[in-house]
């Protein structure tokens, strides 16, 4: 039981993921249904909801697909850091609440904005500096750090040899 239990615990985002995962498939499932029951309605109308309804699913699987590809290409770009002993290590302070101060982060993420301009090729500055980003709270250009970072994996070839 308590190696199921620290499974659970440590596995707790993959499970989320997958749960929400799945109930947007079923989502995509059921409006593609939908769609394509109107679309063999006789009425005109019905035929132009059910062809506009159609495009809900295209677009959810696209987006679906996206972002779990982007969390896959994350994560094994944080494990081949971790090997190099290249990922950045959490040491900021943090209040009594468990959030980190912002000051110290913005500190710190002066080191990583330097990194980066120093090597603007690099995967792994990027992938540092979308974590200084995300620590001092900037989460949309943490995000768009990270999809540099990506991008620059994937055309490395760090990403084929994993």
């Amino acid at each position: 039981m308590k190696p199921l239990l620290g499974w659970l615990r440590t596995n707790r985002t993959k499970i989320w993921v997958g749960a929400v995962t799945l109930l947007l498939v079923f989502y995509l499932v059921v409006s593609f249904q939908r769609s394509v029951l109107l679309l063999a309605d006789a009425e005109p109308v019905a035929k132009a909801i059910g062809a506009a309804y159609l495009v809900l699913p295209v677009i959810g699987a696209w987006a679906l697909i996206r972002e779990l590809l982007f969390g896959a290409r994350t994560e094994q770009m944080a494990r081949v850091l971790e090997a190099e002993g290249g990922l950045p290590e959490d040491n900021l302070p943090r209040t009594p609440a468990g959030r980190i101060i912002r000051a110290a982060a913005d500190e710190e993420f002066e080191k990583y904005r330097a990194e980066t301009e120093a090597a603007p090729d690099d995967w792994r500055s990027w992938f540092r500096l979308s974590c200084a980003y995300d620590a001092s709270g900037d989460r949309k250009r943490a995000r768009s750090s990270m999809r540099d970072a990506v991008r620059l994996f994937r055309a490395s070839g760090d990403a084929v040899a994993q």
